[in-house]
């Protein structure tokens, strides 16, 4: 199924979705018009729940889709075409103003309806400097949109029937020859130009197309743009206002935060609406990840293992159909177009194993801090690859790259395992354990997807035949060893040498030695760290003499879960030293700020 047939099916599971002829637009101000056209009052629309005043979503007569001319909406548009007035420059506004003035008393020309004539009046009556002039107008409005109302009356100006006949007698005059659709497989007039797409964060604020054919190079067989993809127009109706509707920010069907900057919505495709919005709820929990009720976190978690295990979601969820068919969409911005970042169509329990393997795949022990049950995709993005761990500055194709992994269930790309290294070598903290769980997310996914490779340990792994697992470890023992001796230090040696000795253990590992010698004399006249000389021998008997001259990208990521490990897992059982060696380091810092 492709993405427009999907979502042309997922319109008529709607309800209270924009009908034919209209769509979904905000509006802040409503003008109330006396029966002769004169300004009663501009009412205040905005929802005021929030911290924010914000603008109230209505349902217009359908917004023309404006390229680079003139085009007035019907019934309702923004200042500069209703009042001849902006914020800005308003190099064009006099002439969007005419626009809407000679458009409107063209089509309401002979009209009897009260408020289509009161309509009609203000238009023939209207100067822009009454905006100004007029104690009802206030410079905020500008720029916004503006719907009518008459004067007593509940309905909006748009809603009355006789605009509503009006507004179909337009839609109707501009429907020409019929096609067939590509997307429904009927007959029906051809959709030259596709909907507008609002919602996609980055994109154009007046929205982007989907599908648009702009450029000669775009076309073929002297076809004129949607005739290159010819789609009937309540098709392309359709699919406009389900993917638009999919989009509202803060809806249920949209990942609250894009992912690198792909926008992300997802659905069910089942014959029972509220089966298809249990199947909704319970993926859109899975994806947020960062659940910060305890209550909430232990039942996905208890719902990961089982699907796990191989578990059928409908088996967990009696509200879920069996099979139910899932979608997931990424879009991205692209100048005036949406670029599809990807597109996943599957059944629901298919989604949700892979979920639940990814979180597998990423399980370590310790278990990172401010880890919670099941980090979300961008949180992880963030604190591993991230300059400044900030949202912003995840790398855009990596994260299309990770998301599709993790969705598909296929190998994480190795510029994750890549990302994750450079930013330890950049001064990102190993102990934070986030990078460790990362590395061993894509090698252990490369071992499970193909047995010939080699596998990661979750926790610490003394016996681990692995060298550059053995290496971290070391260099952790001699980081620790130095601590021990001389407390708090300016540069440790893993300040100075933790990516040299990841990627060129022979060059390194020979100068730490001997220097872990004058720490190691030290600790024996004061008669401490017994532990630590022999774990150092304890490692060095594992490894050969000669030391690898340099490591490989995959065994770079060993070398630094091994060393999370040790750093970790070493003081178990010995916390009098844990805080013998936290209370030295402490008085240290103090007296060097002294």
């Amino acid at each position: 199924m492709t993405i427009l047939q999907a979502l042309d099916r997922y319109y008529h599971r709607l309800e209270g979705v924009a009908e034919p002829g209209c769509s979904p637009e905000k509006f802040g101000w409503c003008i109330i018009l006396d029966p002769d056209g004169r300004v009663v009052d501009v009412e205040d629309r905005h929802d005021l729940s929030g911290k924010k005043p914000r603008p109230k979503i209505h349902m217009v007569p359908a917004a023309v889709k404006r390229t680079v001319g003139i085009a007035p909406n019907f019934l309702w548009d923004k200042s500069a075409y209703v009042l001849g007035r902006t914020a800005g420059e308003g190099k064009r506004t006099a002439q969007e103003h005419a626009a809407f003035v000679t458009t409107h008393l063209e089509r309401l020309a002979g009209q009897e309806d009260e408020g289509l004539v009161a309509l009609r009046r203000f238009l023939e009556q209207w100067r822009p400097e009454h905006f100004d002039q007029s104690d009802k107008f206030r410079p905020e409005m500008l720029d916004a949109n503006f719907m009518f109302r008459l004067d007593g009356d509940m309905a909006y100006l748009h809603d009355r029937p006789a605009a509503r006949a009006l507004a179909s007698a337009r839609a109707g005059d501009e429907e020409g020859d019929g096609v067939f659709c590509l997307i429904s497989g009927e007959r029906g007039p051809i959709a030259r130009l596709h909907p507008t797409i609002k919602g996609v964060e980055g994109a154009q604020t007046a929205g982007a197309a989907l599908v648009s054919f702009n450029l000669d190079a775009f076309t073929s067989l002297g076809k004129d743009q949607g005739a290159n993809a010819p789609t009937s127009q309540a098709a392309a109706f359709r699919y406009g206002a389900a993917l638009n509707h999919l989009l509202t920010r803060d809806g249920p069907n949209r990942v609250r935060r894009p992912i690198g900057d792909a926008t992300v919505v997802f659905w069910a495709d089942a014959s029972d609406a509220k089966a298809a919005e249990a199947a909704d709820a319970l993926f859109g929990n899975w994806m947020a990840g960062d659940i910060t009720d305890a209550e909430e976190a232990r039942k996905i978690g208890e719902e990961m293992d089982a699907v796990s295990k191989g578990r059928p979601i409908a088996e967990l969820r009696a509200d879920i159909e069996p099979g139910t068919r899932f979608h997931i969409l990424g879009l991205s911005p692209n100048a005036a177009r949406l670029s599809v970042r990807y597109w996943l169509t599957g059944t629901l329990d298919e989604f949700a194993r892979r979920l639940a393997d990814h979180h597998a795949d990423l399980r370590i022990e310790p278990v990172p801090m401010g880890w919670g049950r099941a980090p979300s995709v961008n949180r992880l993005l963030a604190r591993t690859t991230a300059l400044q761990e900030k949202f912003e500055n995840i790398p855009p194709l990596l994260a299309g790259e990770v998301m599709r992994a993790v969705l598909s269930g296929g190998r994480y790309p190795q510029s994750l395992l890549a990302a994750a290294i450079i930013r330890l070598r950049a001064g990102d903290d190993p102990l934070s354990g986030w990078h460790a769980a990362v590395i061993r997310a894509v090698l252990h996914r490369d071992h499970r997807i193909d047995p010939k490779k080699e596998d990661v340990p979750v926790s610490l792994a003394p016996d681990e035949p692995n060298r550059a697992y053995q290496l971290g470890r070391l260099f952790a023992v001699l980081e620790t060893a130095q601590r021990m001796a001389l407390g708090r230090v300016n540069a440790t040696i893993r300040d100075r040498y933790f990516g040299a000795a990841s990627a060129t253990p022979a060059s390194v590992f020979p100068l730490l030695l001997r220097g872990a010698q004058n720490h190691l004399g030290k600790l024996r006249k004061s008669g401490k760290g017994g532990w630590v000389e022999r774990e150092i021998e304890d490692i060095l008997e594992k490894l050969s003499l000669d030391l690898p001259r340099a490591l490989p990208l995959a065994e770079q990521g060993r070398f630094a879960v091994g060393y999370y490990h040790q750093r970790k897992d070493q003081f178990k059982g010995r916390p009098e030293v844990a805080a013998e060696l936290e209370a030295a380091e402490s008085a240290t810092e103090q007296g060097d700020e002294e």
